[in-house]
């Protein structure tokens, strides 16, 4: 069976002995569809059982291993060694590290707090102030089309490290959370229009971005955070002009 080099960078801010980040090399054994999620597996199981990763649904869906593989934000659930285009190498490697411009918990583990509480912060759930329908509130077809790209976001935060405004600025929603208040802007069963507009029409949120576009092409789920954002900052001009709410 072959073997392929996973290069893993290693860090343990807590440790006071060795706190400085480290690459460390580990052989696996790689068959046709081995996942970089199932070679972190092998490395833990078989070699240090105290390699840290994050991971939960193992389907692309919860966004949990979110990490930076051979030099692009990747799932490592979804990532297959033979999409790297590396296997025919003469020393074929795989390099695995933290997604960049985060905070640090332990070897692969970011600290996603700051991420979550500006999620959060945006009141990303329906808002409504009319009474409910007995049964469901309906959408027309078109309706629902709306927010076909928003709802797709997983939240793995690969946007949010990606984007300059955010090394830039702590203080900046940034591309995930401002998303978010699009697809709920978008959304025609929601009601709460001016009560979010000034958590998003300001200068920590819509206006923070310059449409760089990191965040679009770091997306695993090929979304555009930076359409979304830019449907925003139109919303806020009408409104503050004309007083439309749509």
């Amino acid at each position: 069976m072959a073997e392929i080099t996973f290069r893993v960078k290693r860090q343990d801010p807590t440790d006071k002995k060795n706190p400085e980040a480290r690459w460390e090399d580990y052989k696996v054994p790689f068959e046709g569809n081995l996942t970089v999620l199932e070679g972190l597996f092998y490395i833990q199981e078989q070699y240090d059982g105290s390699l840290s990763f994050r991971y939960c649904c193992r389907a692309s869906i919860c966004g949990s291993c979110a990490m930076y593989i051979n030099g692009a934000y990747r799932l490592a659930c979804q990532t297959n060694i033979k999409h790297l285009d590396i296997i025919h190498d003469a020393e074929p490697v795989v390099t695995v590290q933290p997604m960049p411009h985060v905070p640090l918990v332990k070897d692969l583990v970011c600290d996603m707090d700051d991420f979550f509480a500006k999620y959060e912060y945006i009141e990303p759930w329906l808002i409504r102030n009319s009474q409910d329908p007995e049964k469901e509130i309906l959408q027309s077809p078109k309706d629902r089309k709306q927010i076909d790209m928003p709802i797709d976001c997983i939240l793995c935060g690969c946007c949010y490290s990606s984007c300059p405004s955010v090394w830039g600025e702590e203080n900046y929603l940034g591309p995930a959370a401002l998303l978010k208040a699009y697809r709920f802007e978008v959304d025609s069963r929601d009601e709460a229009r001016k009560e979010r507009l000034p958590r998003w029409d300001n200068e920590r949120g819509v206006y923070r971005c310059h449409t760089i576009r990191n965040c679009q092409e770091a997306c695993p789920k090929e979304l555009s955070p930076t359409e979304g954002i830019q449907w925003l900052k139109k919303a806020a001009v009408r409104r503050r002009l004309f007083g439309r709410m749509k």
